[in-house]
Formats: structure tokens, sequence, C-alpha cells
């Protein structure tokens, strides 16, 4: 990179406040200058509202810092400038922001790493910064440490955008060698990292997500209430999650067709907004003999996910590679019976207590949903166990190991 570029990038990047200005050094805002070395959690996915990322974001700062914040100093980062709305429960807690989209964001952090960068000024006096998603922005003489979540825009390619995957394919390898540890959500991701990207395994630490506590059996009376609010059948399978390829969910209706061979009375309902690359499975909708067999219900308010999920014969997991799975574990947590693929993490969340397929035989997904139907005694005991699978998942205990990793790597520094 040319100097005259490199100046370029320092002049954009110079800042005050949270408003930018060409030229001028930062001014801390008032509290966030009376901290002490604070350590900031980047929560862009909860600003923008990115599905599991959002979650994962949001209860990984809100549980440190009611959990934590006598112990350690706390500030929140995000790009975008809507954090007012978005961010609910971190009153008082000091928060810096870009008010850039993602797509400039993303490509400012990529350009500043190629030049050797850093953006000290957007987070002053970090002790250590943590990034919850797959962006690491670039600071000097800060530890940092990213959340890798999954690894699908390298092993399943034709799945994802390709803008997206090449920015990640690009970014992801210098973000992963630059980091000073790794976090990821599960056993499965932490082997991808490994093979991918040849990252050392001390390296990385696992720590599970969990089911928040809301999630737990609702009384059937607030189930009929959410179910008639948003238009539910009375007989459904459920499943959450971002209409997109790798979510498997052609699969998954075409499963729904065979069981309505028997059972007419059965229908699925898919919680989730439209992703991308969706236009197969909507021309799929389009063909179908009966419309209101599949019910689209887009996002849902998080305090009427239980609810649904409680009304629900059974949560249908069909994804062909998750690096967690959320839903398998709120589905568990209330109670409902989890049918899901075989694939990537699942079977480390749902262990003896779900029943599985292979994701890319339709026959064998219908098979496994219609053997749990038509056995009460299996229902009872998949709830049973469940319950329990899922009570061994907590955010007290996950953020309890991510501050474990902020203090070895601190521990660490000269």
């Amino acid at each position: 990179m040319t100097p005259d570029r490199k100046r370029q990038i320092q002049r954009t990047w110079s800042a005050r406040g949270d408003v930018f200005t060409v030229g001028k050094r930062p001014q801390d805002k008032g509290t966030i200058g009376n901290l002490t070395m604070p350590i900031y959690i980047d929560v862009s996915a909860a600003v923008h509202q990115r599905a599991g990322l959002a979650r994962y974001a949001s209860r990984i700062a809100h549980t440190m810092i009611t959990d934590h914040g006598q112990r350690h100093s706390f500030a929140l980062f995000h790009n975008g400038s809507d954090s007012a709305r978005r961010l609910v429960g971190f009153e008082g807690t000091p928060i810096r922001s870009v008010p850039f989209g993602s797509k400039p964001w993303r490509m400012s952090v990529w350009l500043a790493h190629l030049a050797r960068m850093g953006f000290n000024s957007l987070v002053p006096g970090a002790e250590l910064f943590h990034s919850t998603e797959h962006l690491l922005m670039p600071l000097q003489g800060v530890p940092t440490v990213m959340t890798v979540h999954d690894l699908a825009f390298n092993l399943y390619p034709a799945y994802h955008r390709r803008l997206n995957r090449w920015f990640l394919n690009s970014a992801m390898p210098l973000f992963v060698r630059r980091s000073t540890a790794l976090i990821t959500v599960s056993e499965s991701s932490k082997r991808d990292l490994m093979r991918v990207y040849g990252v050392p395994e001390d390296k990385i630490t696992v720590t599970y997500e969990a089911a928040s506590p809301a999630f737990a059996p609702t009384p059937a009376e607030r189930v009929a209430g959410v179910r008639s609010a948003h238009g539910l059948p009375e007989r459904y399978l459920l499943t959450v999650g971002t209409i997109e390829p790798r979510k498997n969910l052609i699969r998954l209706v075409q499963a729904l067709q065979l069981l309505r061979r028997k059972d007419r009375t059965l229908a699925l309902v898919i919680v989730g907004g439209a992703g991308w690359l969706y236009q197969d499975f909507f021309e799929l909708l389009e063909r179908l003999d009966e419309p209101r067999s599949v019910l689209l219900s887009g996002y849902v308010p998080e305090e009427d996910l239980p609810a649904i999920i409680c009304g629900a014969e059974a949560l249908v997991m069909p994804s062909l590679y998750e690096g967690f799975g959320l839903p398998v574990l709120e589905a568990m947590a209330c109670g409902t019976p989890v049918i899901s693929s075989n694939a990537s993490s699942l079977p480390e969340l749902g262990g003896a207590a779900a029943r599985y397929f292979d994701p890319h035989n339709t026959a064998e997904m219908a098979a496994a949903v219609e053997a749990v139907l038509s056995d009460s005694e299996l229902r009872h005991d998949m709830r049973r166990q469940g319950m329990a699978q899922a009570a061994r998942f907590s955010w007290k205990r996950t953020v309890g190991e991510t501050l474990a990793v902020y203090e070895r790597v601190l521990k660490r520094l000269p």
C-alpha cells in the first residue's frame, strides 16, 4: 500500500466521539474516560438483529456485565447508528460506535489489517477487545479475542452469496491468525478451524451457548393465546432459522408432504426471516397443493418464541451444517421433542435426548418424525431427557468460560 493511501485511511478514521471527522484525535465520552482499561465487547450483531449471532452477542455482553462488572470494566462497541432502538438492558454501559453500514465497515477493517493500521481511537483505553462475530477490528498493542461460530462460507461455498463468500475467504485467514485467542461454540467448529486454517489447538477454547431462562414449559393458556395471535394451526412441526440453503428447508417441506399422506392435519411452521439464495425454496412453496400446510411466520418477538415452541408437536432441525444450533437446546428446555440432522455440531447438543436422521435423505427424515409422532411414550421420554440435556448448558457457565479466556490472554501479556 502506498504512503498516500495509508495517510488517506488514517484521515478517514480519525474520530471525535461517535462522529467522524478528518484529521482530529478522538475525544472520549465522559463515561468511557472514567473507566479503567475497559474490556470492549462487539455487539454489532445484536444492533443489526442477525438471528443467532444477535442472541449470542447480547447475552454474552449482558451476562458478562451483570455477573462480572465488579471485577472488570466493560464497554460495548458496534457499527451502525441505531443502538438506542436495538440494545435493550445496557443502560449505563459505555458504548462506542461507528456510523457505517456493514459493507463499508467490513472493507475498512480488512484494508486496515492489510495496511497494518490500528483503529485504537475507536475503543479508547481498551484492555482487550472481543469480536463476537467474524470481523476482527485491527488494534495495535491490544489483545483480541474472536468467536468463530462456523466455517459454512468455506465448507459450503455454494450456499453463500458470492460477495460474502469472497470477503470471508479472503479476510478470515488474516483475522484468525492475528487474533490473540479464538473461541468456538462447539467441538465441531473447533475441528473445522484446526483443519481448514491449521490453527493450534491451544489457541482455541470451546464455550457452548445455552438457552435463556425464558425457554421453559409454558402454561397452556399462554400457548393458546400466542398460537391464536400468530395464526398457527393446532398441530404443527416447527423449525427455527433463517431461510437459506444450508438450513435444508426444501427437504423438510418434501418430508412434510410424505407425512401428510397419512396425516392431513399436520403442518409446518417456519420461524425466521428470509436470508439469501432462497428462490428455489419459495418456488417449491408456490407448487404445493395446500399452501397453508407450510406457514412462514418471519421473525417473532422473543417473548412469544417459547410458547410457539411449546405448542409444536416437535422441533425439526434439518440443517446440513450448524456451528451450534441453539434452537435444539431452546426446544429441549421447553420440553418439546427434538428431531435433528446428524450433521456437524447437532449431535453434541442433542445427545441421547434427540432423534437423528441423515439430512440428505428425505425419506429418512420423514420416518424419524413419524416414529416420534406415533409413539406417545417415546415423546414423554424425549421431553424428560431433553429438559435434563438442556440444563447441562447455561449462559453463566458460557460467560464464566469466556471470562477465563480473557484473563488467560491478559495474564500472558508482558
